[in-house]
């Protein structure tokens, strides 16, 4: 197969970002004004054009790239350098993102006397939503008055709508005087022999009268809450190293990229948005998975995504957002599309998976930490989002959850499979609403057990115990209604008349994850998830190739998402499953590898990897970063070694198996409880692995899991 190293996804654009801000430019660092280049804030594009001349002529950047997340430096230069004229001068051009923006101009001379150069900045603002930008179509308008003031150097751009209070201040900052003239900001520079001059650009918006600062000029260090977010958890990460360069680098990249996501948000500062440019936004689903799929890294995240999660459970009952009390949230955006009302995306609650996450993940993060101060804070969420699944889960009571849509612009399909054409019958035809999704079982399974597990640890055993109880029956009910003997696998969902939806999908390696598989019958899953229709070489595909409805650059039927493969890497080893962790894991890192800097996009398509496809390619879309694929990273290393933390029990349980392709991992700083420790585990000859311990308070303990041991006929 030929090599194929640094791909990227959206080729065309940089982007960098901190919290609630994003700029994306063309990769020379311009704001030409073509979609979805600008800056935006709180999902609203306050600059969609910024046009630069110096002494006439626009700059074009030799060299442009981004600098820890939050940053853009680019060089241009100005005249012709290689003939040494009298002006001869570059251009400095750093670029730093916080609440507002920051352009910082440096004209550097290396001349034998003074120049004098205009500069001339052409700004302006539409107000677009992100995703107006992203798609290039508006549904909303308005024009734009502009107001100088001499008096502080200050463009005001308002957007003129009685029914939004937007607007931005652009602010200039130089030596010499600056003018407002036929809609550019004028500078005369000077700048003397061998020295520079600069020129700083404020862009500061104003929503609903609040003025959202620029951030001051800084590489590096925290300039506002997002990036003191990232900060911390750059601190708090566990540290990986290897011989197989791949597996150290997308690690390295991983928990970068998860640095730089936090939105800062004061209920849970270091939660991570979903992704960029497009998915900058609180995703309940989305930044408690990542959270949870990252504990192996640090657990302060999962932490503080808990309780913005509980700062934004539904109120009441509310048709237009999909809300019902106690119902937790599935999105909420920024955006003037959201905020005028045209979608309903300024609180979403249309998610039937975020209520289980939330007790599985409390459970989990129980387990790594043993922090009952926190778990007791996050309780009455947790009484709320069962009460919400009791109550209005499972309407028609026959002991599934099932999905409804009641929002007329809001998503028809609730599950973690989410676009509208996702859930397909064996004919390829959609299935309509009400759906009872196989995963959101297999979630309310594992919600039961680990809600069981926190109520009996804070003092309610017999609430424990009567979930305990109600999980085991939602386990035999399970698989008497979805299991598939013909296909040795899982059905999709049931359909509206109870019947299933016989379609081979991915989601049978959540099922595994959450422990609702049999071991009976846990061999036979694994084998059909990494069968040829099923597995692209890269990762596990959404759809079987072999159904009428598979695409492979579809979004649910037939792309492969890094998210899964972290969760069903999980699922495989709990089962002990590992020729077929051994593959999938290989596959990611193998893709990862691909692309530039290791980082595994949102979505990889499902072709297949042969000679005819040396590389995925990606959904056409998709973010990069996203969250929930750099925590994949993690998970799929945990799985490799079977690690499983019991914090109040200071014990870590372990079951290593090293694939022949990693031969040795080491981890530095793991935390579980109050303790750390380093692991470093070897594969010996024979493929047994071998691991050290250093650190102390914690015992590190090699047992297999309890379904591992158990999984005997037949064998993975």
């Amino acid at each position: 197969m030929s090599r194929v190293r640094n791909l990227r996804v959206r080729p065309d654009l940089l982007y960098v970002a901190s919290g609630w801000s994003t700029l994306v430019t063309d990769v020379r660092g311009r704001i030409t004004g073509a979609d979805p280049q600008g800056f935006f804030a709180r999902n609203t594009r306050v600059l969609s054009v910024e046009r630069l001349t110096i002494d006439g002529r626009e700059p074009v950047a030799f060299s442009t790239a981004n600098v820890g997340g939050h940053a853009q430096l680019s060089y241009a230069e100005l005249g012709d350098g290689e003939a040494l004229p009298a002006q001869a001068a570059y251009l400095l051009t750093e670029r730093f993102v916080g609440d507002g923006l920051r352009t910082r101009l440096t004209v550097v001379s290396y001349a034998a006397r003074p120049i004098t150069l205009p500069v001339r900045i052409h700004p302006a603002a539409d107000f677009a939503d992100t995703g107006e930008a992203e798609t290039g179509r508006r549904r909303q308008f308005g024009d734009v008055d502009r107001t100088w003031d001499p008096a502080q150097r200050e463009l005001l751009l308002t957007y003129l709508r009685d029914d939004l209070d937007r607007a931005v201040a652009i602010r200039v900052r130089a030596d010499a005087p600056v003018r407002y003239v036929d809609g550019a900001l004028a500078v005369e520079v000077t700048v003397p022999p061998g020295g520079s001059s600069r020129v700083d650009l404020l862009v500061e918006p104003v929503f609903d009268g609040e003025r959202l600062v620029a951030p001051p000029p800084t590489f590096t260090g925290p300039t506002d809450a997002a990036t003191a977010a990232g900060a911390r958890l750059a601190r708090e990460f566990t540290r990986l190293s290897s011989s197989n360069f791949d597996v150290t680098a997308a690690w390295r990249c991983a928990v970068d990229d998860l640095t730089v996501l936090p939105l800062g948000e004061p209920a849970g500062p270091t939660a991570p948005m979903a992704g960029l440019p497009i998915y900058q936004e609180i995703f309940g689903r989305d930044t408690m998975t990542a959270s949870w799929q990252a504990l192996l890294a640090g657990p302060t995240m999962l932490a503080d995504s808990l309780r913005l999660n509980a700062r934004h459970v539904g109120q009441r009952v509310d048709d237009r957002r999909d809300e019902e009390p106690g119902k937790p949230l599935h999105e909420a955006r920024l955006g003037p599309v959201s905020v005028l009302g045209l979608d309903p995306f300024t609180h979403y609650h249309g998610d039937w998976s975020t209520a289980p996450d939330f007790l599985v993940f409390l459970g989990q993060y129980l387990a790594w930490t043993g922090d009952l101060d926190t778990v007791r804070e996050l309780l009455p969420t947790a009484h709320r989002a069962l009460d919400w699944l009791d109550r209005y889960g499972d309407l028609d009571r026959d002991g599934f959850l099932e999905y409804h849509c009641r929002a007329p612009s809001g998503l028809k399909n609730q599950g973690w499979k989410d676009s509208d054409t996702a859930i397909v019958d064996e004919h390829g035809q959609v299935v309509p609403n009400p759906i009872a999704s196989s995963e959101l079982q297999a979630y309310w399974y594992a919600a039961l057990r680990h809600a069981a597990v926190v109520f009996a640890t804070t003092g309610r055993p017999a609430l424990g115990a009567k979930l305990v109880a109600r999980a085991r029956a939602l386990r035999r009910r399970f698989h008497r209604a979805y299991w598939m003997p013909d296909q040795g696998c899982y059905a999709m969902a049931l359909g509206p008349d109870g019947r299933q939806v016989r379609s081979v999908n991915s989601n049978d390696g959540h099922l595994l994850t959450t422990g609702i598989v049999p071991t009976r019958v846990a061999g036979l899953v694994a084998r059909r998830l990494l069968a040829p229709d099923m597995f692209s070489g890269w990762g596990v595909r959404t759809l079987s190739a072999a159904h009428p409805a598979y695409n492979p650059f579809s979004y649910h039927r037939g792309s492969v998402w890094p998210v899964e493969a972290g969760t069903i890497g999980l699922g495989l080893a709990r089962y002990g499953c590992w020729a077929q962790l051994h593959r999938l894991a290989e596959g990611m890192f193998a893709a990862a590898a691909l692309f530039d800097e290791h980082r595994l996009p949102e979505v990889l398509s499902g072709l297949p990897r042969d000679d005819a496809h040396p590389h995925p390619g990606v959904y056409p879309d998709s973010c990069s970063p996203q969250a929930w694929s750099a925590s994949s990273v993690v998970a799929l290393v945990q799985a490799l070694l079977a690690l499983r933390p019991a914090a109040p029990l200071r014990t870590i349980f372990v079951d290593p198996h090293l694939p022949e392709w990693l031969p040795d991992l080491t981890l530095e700083g793991v935390q579980v409880g109050r303790a750390t420790v380093d692991l470093r585990v070897r594969r010996r000859r024979g493929g047994r692995t071998s691991i050290r311990v250093r650190g102390d308070r914690l015992a590190v303990v090699r047992r297999p899991t309890v379904q591992a041991t158990a999984t005997r006929h037949p064998r993975c």
